[in-house]
């Protein structure tokens, strides 16, 4: 499910592009739609106008779609480097493969995040046994500089705390909310949360400190007077201490947020880093079939890295 980007998704220059004011405000922005192992989704995020909310950078959308005959076809072994890759599904089920020797299926409820650091490798792979519904969103979490050099990891947790939200439910993905904690790592202080209304008036507590965005699953949802739908980035800004939700129907949705990034960040395909030079060497490190992002041992084709646009130096 995840990426590759393009320069259609942001350009390859540096750009802090929407950072948050001093005040709460609600933004909505259509989804850019891209295609992914021939299947097409929602990419809420990055937009050119906005790189960032908190350290979270990308999040790609994918279904519901029919999945009778096994599901999605899978992404095969491809690099990432400087960022988690955060996957939730509502539903179906994939097996992710990777160069540290990772193979863990996921399925609804579940979620799988790895960490890249320097470099790590994975394949995206079906079950080949599911049949049914495919629903899932993939995100990645830009890594600090503290961290963003350092070694590859895997985690997967069968089991995250909820908060209840009137009628509703929030699941807590990563970071904190009303007391309840992930166990998921992050590097930066942030939220990520899966919030399952049944209708009508929710309230979300958040911390005022962070920026925070609405990304709609299914259903619709208002906030602030705007309606949200699948296929929209609603940026939500700061200074709030909870978000007043009403739903008209049975709607899910992410809530991603945290503190504003440290810096801005450079994306180009799989890689999230801060100059071009950075991509070209990843580029030929990946190309050249080098030891920095290992192998998966996939059976599915190696993906192949285009190589980044624009001249390189120091920028």
């Amino acid at each position: 499910m995840s990426g590759p980007m393009s320069p259609d998704d942001a350009p390859l220059d540096r750009s802090e592009g929407g950072r948050p004011g001093g005040e709460a405000t609600v933004e909505v922005s259509p989804s850019r739609e891209a295609e992914v192992a021939g299947n097409r989704v929602r990419r809420a995020l990055p937009q050119r106008h906005r790189r960032t909310v908190g350290a979270w950078c990308f999040a790609d959308h994918l279904g519901p779609i029919a999945a009778d005959d096994g599901g999605p076809g899978g992404i095969g072994p491809h690099p990432h480097m400087g960022l988690h890759t955060v996957t939730w599904l509502v539903a179906g089920e994939l097996v992710h493969r990777d160069s540290l020797g990772s193979e863990q299926a996921i399925r609804p409820g579940q979620l799988n995040l790895m960490t890249a650091g320097r470099g790590v490798s994975h394949a995206e792979e079906p079950t080949g046994r599911y049949r049914g519904e495919f629903h899932g969103i993939q995100l990645w979490v830009a890594q600090p500089e503290s961290t963003r050099w350092g070694a590859a990891a895997f985690e997967h947790h069968p089991m995250l705390p909820e908060v209840g939200l009137g009628g509703g439910v929030a699941t807590v993905l990563v970071g904190e909310m009303a007391g309840a904690r992930s166990p998921a790592r992050r590097d930066t202080a942030l939220v990520g949360a899966d919030l399952a209304l049944p209708g009508g008036e929710a309230v979300v507590p958040v911390a005022p400190d962070f920026e925070h965005a609405l990304v709609v699953l299914e259903g619709g949802v208002e906030v602030g007077g705007r309606v949200v739908t699948p296929g929209a980035l609603a940026y939500l800004g700061s200074h709030r201490e909870a978000l007043v939700l009403t739903a008209g129907e049975a709607t899910r949705l992410l809530l991603i947020g945290g503190a504003p990034f440290e810096s801005p960040i450079t994306m180009w395909w799989n890689f999230v880093g801060r100059s071009r030079d950075e991509m070209a060497e990843a580029t030929a490190d990946w190309n050249s079939g080098g030891t920095r992002f290992g192998e998966t041992g996939s059976s599915m084709d190696r993906m192949r890295a285009p190589q980044p646009a624009g001249p390189t130096g120091s920028r």
